[in-house]
């Protein structure tokens, strides 16, 4: 296991970029929230349809797991990976503990959202648009993320791997969005082409 590893502006700048874009989504769900505890008739601004319903996905039990919306964790989490982010860009240095906790934490990130993903699909029958925008994000983060641990060989990984994620790691991240559309596509195909 190597000792410590800092990031290339390309990792870093992506790391940045991802921790806002699910800060912007978790800020714009909150403020949602707070209005919808105002007034049980707002309807938030993303909702467009019926599939479209961000109203609909707020107002589920599964937006508040922890007893507490669930933007509130984003706030926190996104807002870590910013950091992080800022951190890599002056040229920090982060050692291996540091690398796999941060890896761990973007693991469960995803596994948090697959569920919400599937949740949001099969069970509350809608999309939020802000929701989609921090599952993006998280997909990027948990990826990239994971790839440069593998790389650096903070996480162990045959030789074929590591060579195959330095040179290809997009395409994992590009696969699993991918197929998280074509889920979205085709569950509400009579939707999309009626």
């Amino acid at each position: 296991m190597a000792g410590t590893a800092g990031a290339g502006w390309g990792f870093a700048l992506l790391t940045v970029a991802a921790g806002a874009a699910g800060l912007l989504a978790s800020w714009a769900i909150t403020l949602d929230e707070f209005a919808l505890l105002r007034n049980p008739r707002f309807v938030p601004g993303c909702s467009l349809n019926p599939v479209v319903s961000c109203g609909s996905v707020m107002k589920s039990r599964q937006a508040s797991v922890f007893g507490f919306p669930n933007p509130m964790l984003g706030l926190v989490a996104y807002a870590v990976v910013i950091c992080v982010g800022m951190s890599l860009l002056v040229g920090a240095r982060f050692p291996a503990w540091y690398w796999l906790t941060f890896t761990a934490g973007c693991a469960l990130g995803i596994g948090f959202v697959s569920w919400l993903q599937f949740e949001s699909l099969y069970r509350i029958d809608a999309l939020c648009l802000w929701c989609c925008l921090a599952w993006v994000a998280t997909i990027l983060l948990f990826w990239y993320v994971t790839s440069f641990a593998v790389r650096h060989r903070f996480l162990p990984a045959p030789h074929r791997l590591r060579a195959f994620l330095d040179e290809f790691t997009w395409v994992l991240p590009l696969l699993h969005i991918g197929v998280v559309g074509m889920l979205v596509l085709t569950r509400w195909w009579d939707f999309w082409t009626g």
